[in-house]
């Protein structure tokens, strides 16, 4: 017995204080680097679910087809290809925008990891997918074309993206009726964007940036928030942190000094937040210039005070946390599609634990209590886990992971029957009374999807009306693919396991457990 207990505290202190942390809610459960690996994988997957317009014949998602073949024709433009958003039909160039940033910042900041994956190329034809809509919806210097159908009469039908008959309604920004959060976030994406592909496509790269360029000038000129998309995407913060986020970029793929004296000059706008989201870029603004900061950019202070309050304002135990976890240790900011903010604050937190280490800096100091990079990293890879499966449901939140999901995605193609099964068209209301209200698992299963997730007590109903708790956005995956992918190379991942899993042995045996 003796003997036995000498062993578990030699392995406690090994594993150190990762095992006895609230937010490990199965201590037998554990993660190698190849499980991350197959969540990127999925995650990345799940966009050529989403895709819009003349798919390849590379398309690995098979139970999709070409829809929207004539969007933009109501005004003679070429407005096909892109994403839909979510469960609906709907092209919003706002959220996409955010998709790409996302994606393009994780294919930049984790290129060898996501390499190792083998999902480089697949996260570069994502990225372009998206890229490639928004060059399109850029017609002129002062015009880009910000949404592709009327979400309200979307919402009428519950029809599969082939059959897809409603008007495709065209919104568009200009001198005239700007939308500053629209065109500075496009460029934005495209600026990070042409990072990823400047030793890829040098040409391609270049046509990017210079896009970028030409909409953020458009959006700092004729300034004026963006409310086409409301009341499904109002901007609530405004339109600086727009601005802020797309010069960090822009001077990131650049280098120009004009948008780094840009940042200078407005850092006045930069504010104390606690999510990071498609319509508050604060933080991630904030991230990317506190690594300039600490390169040696001293002017940027403002920027990296924000960042820290951000990890502050997140971090259990911290004197200033203002975001809440679940009885199970998951970050809960508001009901409506939770695990969004969830995907995002741990992108930002596992970017900025790895900047944070790369400048030597100890951590962040939240009033009277500290947390290094490490202790960051750790609660940010704890949200990872709950969302694959380390929660009280025992269930995995992304679809197509482990053993048990969610089967009723609120999703439009996943759950009607493939046009390739059931080529005859599925109206509107057949849609609804036949598939929308079925309480069968949906016949499509959109592998990598993450869905809203659980409710503040860690409670779940796999409901497919729930909208709320089971409909995926393209956002929350890229947030999660970014999150992910700083995880696949943890090269001691499987000795934790190990420890993990014989510490349970042992302690089983200690207390009389059959094992």
């Amino acid at each position: 017995m003796t003997s036995h207990l000498v062993i578990l505290f030699v392995i406690s202190l090994l594993i150190g204080p990762i095992a006895s942390t609230k937010s490990i809610i199965d201590p037998k459960f554990c993660l190698e680097a190849s499980d991350y690996k197959d969540a990127m994988s999925k995650g990345i997957l799940f966009f050529e679910g989403q895709r819009s317009g003349k798919l390849p014949s590379s398309q690995r998602v098979k139970w999709r087809g070409d829809s929207a073949l004539s969007d933009g024709e109501l005004e003679n433009v070429n407005l096909t290809g892109g994403y839909y958003d979510a469960g609906d039909n709907v092209k919003f160039g706002w959220p996409m925008s955010f998709s790409v940033s996302l994606l393009s910042w994780a294919a930049s900041e984790y290129k060898n990891e996501i390499t190792s994956a083998n999902q480089l190329r697949y996260l570069q034809n994502a990225i372009r997918w998206g890229t490639n809509f928004l060059l399109r919806a850029h017609t002129s210097s002062t015009t880009l074309y910000t949404q592709v159908g009327d979400g309200n009469n979307d919402h009428q039908c519950w029809e599969r993206p082939e059959d897809m008959d409603t008007v495709r309604a065209l919104y568009k920004i200009s001198t005239s009726s700007p939308g500053t959060e629209a065109a500075a976030d496009a460029a934005a994406a495209l600026a990070a964007a042409s990072i990823v592909f400047k030793g890829v496509s040098p040409n391609y790269s270049t046509r990017l940036l210079r896009h970028s360029k030409l909409l953020f000038q458009f959006a700092d000129k004729y300034r004026g928030s963006y409310q086409a998309s409301c009341p499904f995407y109002c901007s609530f913060s405004g339109y600086q942190d727009e601005l802020l986020w797309a010069a960090a970029w822009l001077y990131k793929a650049s280098g120009d000094n004009k948008y780094l004296n840009y940042l200078t000059s407005n850092q006045g706008w930069s504010q104390a937040v606690s999510e990071f989201s498609w319509d508050n870029k604060f933080a991630g603004a904030q991230t990317l210039l506190a690594k300039e900061f600490m390169a040696g950019k001293s002017n940027l202070a403002k920027y990296k005070d924000g960042a820290d309050s951000f990890v502050c304002a997140l971090m259990p135990g911290s004197s200033t946390v203002q975001i809440k976890t679940t009885p199970g240790g998951l970050l809960y900011t508001r009901d409506s599609s939770n695990l969004q903010y969830v995907t995002s604050a741990s992108m930002i937190l596992l970017a900025y634990s790895n900047i944070l280490s790369a400048a030597h800096v100890e951590g962040v100091q939240c009033g009277s209590v500290h947390f290094s990079s490490s202790q960051i990293k750790a609660f940010a890879k704890s949200q990872v886990d709950y969302i694959l499966g380390n929660n009280p449901k025992k269930m995995s939140y992304m679809v197509g992971f482990g053993n048990k999901f969610p089967t009723q995605l609120h999703h439009r193609g996943a759950s009607i029957p493939s046009i390739h099964t059931h080529p005859a068209k599925v109206s509107c209301n057949e849609g609804y009374s036949d598939w929308y209200l079925s309480s069968n698992p949906n016949p499509n299963t959109h592998i990598g999807a993450i869905v809203g997730g659980p409710n503040s007590n860690d409670e779940f109903t796999d409901s497919r009306s729930d909208y709320s708790h089971l409909e995926p956005t393209t956002y929350m995956n890229a947030a999660f693919v970014g999150s992910v992918a700083a995880l696949v190379g943890g090269h001691t991942d499987r000795h934790r396991c190990l420890n993990l899993q014989y510490a349970n042995r042992t302690k089983d045996v200690v207390h009389g457990a059959q094992v």
